[in-house]
Formats: structure tokens, C-alpha cells, sequence
């Protein structure tokens, strides 16, 4: 008889320290009602991936819900699989890291759940052979991946309905294809249609019917709370697929016993089709698609997607300067580890995935979960520093350039010799909190859909299967009219780092230093300075650059000199050219956890202003209870702006503040200097 194995998976994740709001609403409409719903039927069996933090959450916040996952381990009706604990691409941290966090998670399953877990879910289905050896090692048999990996590697979609063999070195690990169909159609489309999906993939023996996604997409996305438990599809579902005689919901382990492997298989660095396309920069992604689009009518889909193909995962630490800041400051700790439990535990925190990519959610983009990746990555500095002052310079961005670190009682400052001399990190040790994190406004290929907004966009052919019998996913297009956004669509040509060294004019406005507008004559924004001395916290850069007028290069030299202590940034900019009549514009970036909190020259912080003839600005910021001084020893005018930025997400579009924009606006004569210290007190 042709029989069809549901291996159904439910991966389920929070990003560690993610509000707790979030997590209870989590918990109430999603996790909780799917277990209870599938507890009535005691022959219904499935998969499922929680990553350590939430397991520990649920247990403490939600003992209910935990004990219900208990009992349905107990009775044998769910695998638990593992993973990192703090769920990072195993990929991007080291060998070390990934078997601690595996181990860690094996432990904790072991321990509650009475189960020695033999699969393993990859975070975002981010492949690279390199962790075969290691995961192995943690007594992993088998991992899930999509189905795009291996259509991308050339092999044909109607064969890949069971498992593979993969091996490095001798070492053998099994992998199961997701099967796309099923990924957009689960919970979307009515049963009927699903179940006649797995029946039609039915074949003599036992075929897969691998599904493994978003726990949250039954009950926290869009409509989903309604669709899958008050209108019943998860319960119609499952009594269903337990009484059509072609469909056998069971465990991936069960079904390993069963079967044998398809055949050998090796695997390209890859992640699902959509990560492929979301980590290319703007311009490359929409490239892509009108590539895909223009040769959708010589060729079919599958044969588009195993050769136009996006980049790697690796990429967004290339796309995004914010995320490569995060992920090189956690290697770096890493390979220079302490013997400590409480270190370990918040680099393998600051391990966490969600802050380093941008695709639908949030992601890099949402400060929150930034600001709790530099709480974790503070928290091992000030375990390894403890009172030590120190400097050093070391290329820790891995970009061939160095940057120069200075600790001191109350501060860590990091300055970039590639970008301007600029800070890129401002901590406050004693809040773990970093001023400098912020966020560029990066041009995103769906900024399209507010630029140019074309409506009737043409849905996907699993959509169209499905579109009569749905709900809609996060995926699809749609005529949804963004030109609303317009108005808040800003793009940088820098990054929004600190101490970054304008050439401009007498034209510069509020409103084009807000929007990155004011004509550049300079060429020491977003360009290398040398590194001339890091000693003792003193630290000096220097740039023989020009300034360009009038298609003319009028040679110019900038130093920047800055003396670091215990609460403040004292510096010095010298400027020699033969240019006068021009601006030099100095601009800040700050970054705070709630701009409600902040307050500027004592006043409440509601909207863009300038200030006149000014020599000192204060801001003080409720949440790390400091304030922030900016002292000139000459007078300026200064321009204050927020810094929003879009992004998309699941329900749309998101507005932003990633922080305050602060330009400091001088005449610009033959020799201009310019001396001042940023003070940070209570």
C-alpha cells in the first residue's frame, strides 16, 4: 500500500530576554493550544525544536504548559530535537561554542523530558558541512534542512520525499529535505488540501512528508490564533490526516528505523530560497528577482531556483556593518575566553542568531534585541577586565583594518581606522549599555514597494493552488497601496557612527542633515585614517585626504586625537587645507533604549530642532539614569534630528528610532581645530 509518513516539526524560539509580553502572548496562543489540542489524540505524533532559553522560560512562567510537554514525552507522541541552546547559526560561532551549546540543550532535554535526542534542528536552516564532525560528536544522527538545499545542488524535487546521506571525513550525518508545499501550506490551506498533498506524494513503502517551521505559525502570525484553534483547523487536521489509510503521522527517529536513505548527498552553504535573496544588498536582490521573473516564461520554477540563486547567510555580516560589529565582538571574546560560568553564559547568549539578519521580522534591525546582544557581550568584558585599564589594537572586524579598544574604570570606547577614525562602540560599564548602537538606514529591496508601488503583484504557484481555501501567509504579495511610507524613507551613505568629519557648505539644513542630503566635499566620512598612536588611552588617527570643489582636489590633512578616561572622550580635530569659506559639519550618533526617556538641554525630546551659537549640550537618559555632555571650546550651531529607520516586517512596514542624530556645524578656515570631550555622569 503507498503510504505517506507525516513528519511533522514545530521549531519554536524567542530571542533570549525578548520582552516578556511576547513570550506570554507565545505561550497562550500558540504553544500551549497546539499541545492541548494534540494531547486528545494519542496516535497523532509529532516533532519539536525549543531552543534552551524558552524551554527555561516556560518552565519557570509557564509550569502548565511544560508539564503538558512532559506528558506528551511520556506517552511517546513527541521527539524533542536539539540545537544551540541559545539558538545561534552553528556556522558562525566556533567548534568549541557549538558543542558546548549543543551539549547544554541535550542535557536539559535529557534531564525534563527523559529523551537523549538524536536529531538536531539547524537555526534558519543555515547548512555548511563544518559542523558535521561537531554535531556528530554530540550524538546527532540526522538534521532537517529545505528542500531548496538540495534543488540548489541539483537534484530534482519529486525525488526527494525520505533522507540522505551526507559525511566529512568518513563521518556520516542523515538529512531530511522540508518540502516547500508543505511549509506554505501548513496551516494556510484547509486540511482537505494538505491531506490530499501528502496523499498524492504516497509511495510503495513508506514516503516523507517532511514539514518542519515556525511553531508561532499556528497561533501568533497574522489571523493564525482564529484559523488554527477558534475556526478548528488544527483539530479537523488531525483527525484527518489519523483517518486517511495514505497518511501515518509519525517521528522522524520511527521513521529512520523503517527506511533507508535515499541516496548520498553533499550540500552547497545554503539556507532556505528567501534567506538566499534577503541577504544580498537592495539592488542585488531586485536584480535577482527581475532575473527570475524574466525567465519565467522560457523555464519552470524548479529549474530557476537550482540555478539563480542569492548568497549565503554569511552575507548579512557584509550587508549589515551593525550585525558584522556584534558577530566579531562575540568571536573575539570567544577565542580569547575565560575559565567562568557567568562569562560563558553571556558569550553563548550573545550567540543568539536574531540580531544578526533582516528578512521579514525585525531582526538587526530591532534595537531591543541589539541592545541585549551588548548587555551579554559588556557583561564578559567587565568579567575580564574587572579594574584593568587597558588599549590595544587589533583587527577585530576581521576587515583588514584595525580598531582600537580602550578600557577604562567606567568606559569601553572602540575606534575604527577604516571608517573615519570613528567611535563605533560607546559602552557604560556599569549599565552594560552601549551609546553607539545604532542602526544605519540601509536602501532594502522592498523599499520598492513604497517607491514604486505596483499593485497585483503575482502570487507564487503554491498560492495559487491554495488561495481559495486560505489564509494568507507572511510570504506573499499582495496590492497593499505603501506610498504612505514615502516620507520617512531615508537612506545613508555612511554608517551612523560618531565623530564623523563633514565637508559641506553654508547650504546644510536640518532637514538635509536629517536626510543625508547636504553636498560632501570631503573625503574623510567613510574612508581609512592611520592609526598614529594607542597608548595609555590616548589614541590619534590621521588622513591625508582632500576636498573636492568645482572638480578640483584641494589637499587636506586630519588629525584626530582622543584621550579616553574614566567618564569622558576628550578630543582634539585639526584641519589644514587651503580651503576657506566652507563648513565643517561633526556629526554624532547615540543610541538610548527609549527616546521617551531622553531629555535635552532639560527639555522633552519631541521633534527635529537646531540650536544657534551654542558651545555645550546636555542629554540625559532616564533608563541608564546618565547623562551625556558635550562640551566645545568653540561656539557652533548644532543640528538635532532623530534616527528612524524602515523596515519590513510581518505586519508590514516599521518606523524605528534607533536613536539621535547630532551635527555640530563650524566655519571651516585654513587651520580649523577643534577641541571638546564628551562626558558621561550621573
Amino acid at each position: 500500500m503507498k503510504t505517506t509518513a507525516l513528519l511533522l516539526g514545530l521549531h519554536c524560539h524567542q530571542p533570549v530576554d525578548n520582552f516578556h509580553h511576547v513570550l506570554d502572548e507565545a505561550i497562550e496562543k500558540s504553544y500551549h493550544p497546539f499541545f492541548e489540542v494534540a494531547s486528545q489524540y494519542k496516535d497523532f505524533k509529532f516533532s519539536v525544536h525549543y531552543s534552551g532559553w524558552l524551554l527555561e522560560f516556560i518552565k519557570d512562567k509557564a509550569p502548565e504548559t511544560f508539564s503538558l510537554m512532559q506528558k506528551l514525552s511520556d506517552n511517546g507522541q513527541i521527539e524533542f530535537l536539539t540545537g544551540g541552546y541559545y539558538e545561534p547559526i552553528l556556522a558562525s560561532i566556533s567548534s568549541q561554542d557549538r558543542i558546548a551549546q549543543i551539549q547544554m540543550l541535550n542535557t536539559f532535554i535529557e534531564d525534563n523530558f527523559n529523551q537523549s535526542p538524536k536529531g538536531l534542528w539547524l537555526t534558519e536552516r543555515v547548512w555548511d558541512s563544518v559542523i558535521i564532525k561537531d554535531v556528530a560528536a554530540c550524538g546527532v544522527e540526522y538534521v532537517v534542512v529545505d528542500d531548496y538545499h538540495f534543488i540548489s545542488s541539483g537534484f530534482d524535487k519529486d525525488k526527494l520525499n525520505g533522507y540522505f546521506i551526507t559525511e566529512d571525513e568518513g563521518v556520516q550525518l542523515k538529512m531530511f529535505p522540508i518540502n516547500k508545499e508543505l511549509r506554505y501550506t501548513m496551516p494556510f490551506a484547509k486540511p482537505d488540501v494538505v491531506c490530499d498533498y501528502l496523499e498524492s506524494i504516497a509511495e510503495d513503502g513508506v514516503s516523507a512528508g517532511v514539514i518542519f517551521d515556525d511553531g508561532e505559525k499556528f497561533g501568533i502570525w497574522p489571523d493564525t490564533y482564529e484559523w488554527v484553534y477558534e475556526k478548528g483547523w488544527l483539530k479537523e487536521f488531525i483527525e484527518k490526516s489519523l483517518a486517511n489509510e495514505s497518511i501515518k503521522p509519525m517521528l522522524y527517529c520511527e521513521y529512520l528505523e523503517i527506511t533507508k536513505p535515499i541516496s548520498l548527498a553533499y550540500l552547497p552553504i545554503t539556507s532556505y530560497v528567501e534567506m538566499g535573496s534577503w541577504s544580498l544588498n537592495g539592488k542585488d536582490a531586485n536584480i535577482l528577482q527581475k532575473m527570475q521573473n524574466g525567465c519565467s516564461d522560457t523555464f519552470d520554477k524548479q529549474t530557476i531556483e537550482k540555478f539563480l540563486k542569492g548568497s549565503v547567510w554569511k552575507n548579512f555580516l557584509v550587508k549589515y556593518y551593525e550585525a558584522n560589529k556584534i558577530h566579531k565582538r562575540y568571536t573575539d571574546l570567544s577565542n580569547d575566553r575565560i575559565d567562568d560560568k557567568n562569562y560563558l553564559e553571556s558569550l553563548y547568549k550573545a550567540q543568539t542568531n536574531d540580531v544578526l539578519w533582516h528578512g521579514v521580522f525585525g531582526g538587526t534591525y530591532l534595537p531591543s534585541l541589539r541592545d541585549n546582544a551588548y548587555r551579554f557581550i559588556i557583561d564578559c568584558e567587565n568579567i575580564k577586565y574587572g579594574e584593568t585599564r587597558e588599549t590595544s589594537v587589533k583587527d577585530i572586524n576581521c576587515d583588514g583594518f584595525d580598531e582600537v579598544k580602550c578600557v577604562t574604570k567606567n568606559l569601553i570606547t572602540l575606534f575604527d581606522s577604516k571608517l573615519g577614525g570613528q567611535l563605533i562602540e560607546f559602552d557604560i560599564r556599569d549599565r552594560s549599555f552601549n551609546l553607539q548602537n545604532t542602526m544605519s538606514r540601509y536602501y532594502e529591496a522592498y523599499h520598492e514597494k513604497i517607491l514604486n508601488f505596483k499593485p497585483s503583484v503575482k502570487p507564487t504557484e503554491i498560492e495559487e493552488e491554495i488561495a481559495e481555501d486560505a489564509i494568507a501567509t507572511i510570504h506573499g504579495g499582495g496590492d497593499e497601496d505603501f506610498t504612505e511610507f514615502q516620507e520617512f524613507l531615508k537612506h545613508d551613505w555612511h554608517t551612523k557612527n560618531s565623530f564623523i568629519d563633514h565637508i559641506t557648505d553654508d547650504k546644510v539644513t536640518l532637514e538635509s542633515f536629517t536626510r543625508s542630503t547636504f553636498t560632501e566635499y570631503g573625503d574623510f566620512a567613510n574612508q581609512p585614517f592611520e592609526i598614529l598612536k594607542s597608548e595609555n588611552e590616548t589614541i590619534h588617527f590621521q588622513r591625508e585626504g582632500g576636498i573636492f570643489i568645482d572638480e578640483k582636489h584641494h589637499r587636506a590633512v586630519l588629525d584626530k586625537s582622543f584621550q579616553i578616561e574614566d567618564e569622558k572622550i576628550k578630543f582634539s580635530i585639526s584641519l589644514e587645507s587651503d580651503i576657506e569659506g566652507y563648513k565643517y559639519l561633526q556629526e554624532h550618533n547615540l543610541h538610548f533604549a527609549n527616546l521617551k526617556d531622553i531629555t535635552i538641554n532639560s527639555q522633552s525630546f519631541d521633534e527635529d530642532f537646531e540650536l544657534k551659537n551654542c558651545d555645550k549640550i546636555t542629554l540625559h537618559d532616564e533608563y541608564t539614569g546618565k547623562t551625556i555632555t558635550y562640551t566645545l571650546n568653540k561656539n557652533a550651531d548644532i543640528f538635532i534630528s532623530r534616527l528612524d529607520t524602515l523596515s519590513q516586517s510581518e505586519a508590514g512596514f516599521d518606523l524605528t528610532t534607533q536613536g539621535i542624530s547630532i551635527g555640530f556645524l563650524f566655519d571651516l578656515t585654513a587651520k580649523t581645530t577643534i577641541i571638546g570631550q564628551v562626558e558621561v555622569g550621573l
